[in-house]
């Protein structure tokens, strides 16, 4: 499978991200750079302190990511990219995320417990005081 992008596409995505930018605010240094270590992110399943050094201080990146998420520019850019395809109405995506949850973590008591019944238990009553 092939990650990388051609520089049609390239351009493309940055036209559209640019676009879907707030009005206000600090800019961003570099757009490109910025959507590549995004890309890279996600292809490649990091944590944000594994990000290369070409792509810049990773605390700056993260700051910038968790900025334009929180303000909504993502949904608008995925929605705006989603709107130039002639066929983005045919696919769906979905999460198939699968977590097996451990046998102890269903909450039951391990093991068998015999309980006694209250008959029992009023007739086996200490009888003295």
């Amino acid at each position: 499978m092939s990650t990388k992008m051609v520089e049609a596409d390239w351009s493309v995505a940055l036209e559209v991200f640019r676009a879907s930018l707030p009005r206000r605010g600090d800019k961003g240094r570099d757009d490109r750079l910025f959507l590549e270590a995004m890309h890279y992110f996600s292809v490649h399943n990091i944590t944000w302190r594994a990000l290369p050094e070409r792509f810049g201080k990773w605390n700056s990146i993260w700051k910038r990511f968790d900025r334009l998420s929180k303000s909504g520019v993502f949904e608008t850019f995925f929605d705006h990219l989603a709107a130039l395809s002639s066929s983005a109405h045919l696919i769906q995506m979905f999460d198939s995320t699968i977590v097996r949850a451990h046998v102890s973590a269903a909450g039951a008591k391990g093991g068998r417990r015999g309980r006694r019944s209250v008959a029992r238990a009023v007739a086996s009553q200490p009888k003295s005081t």
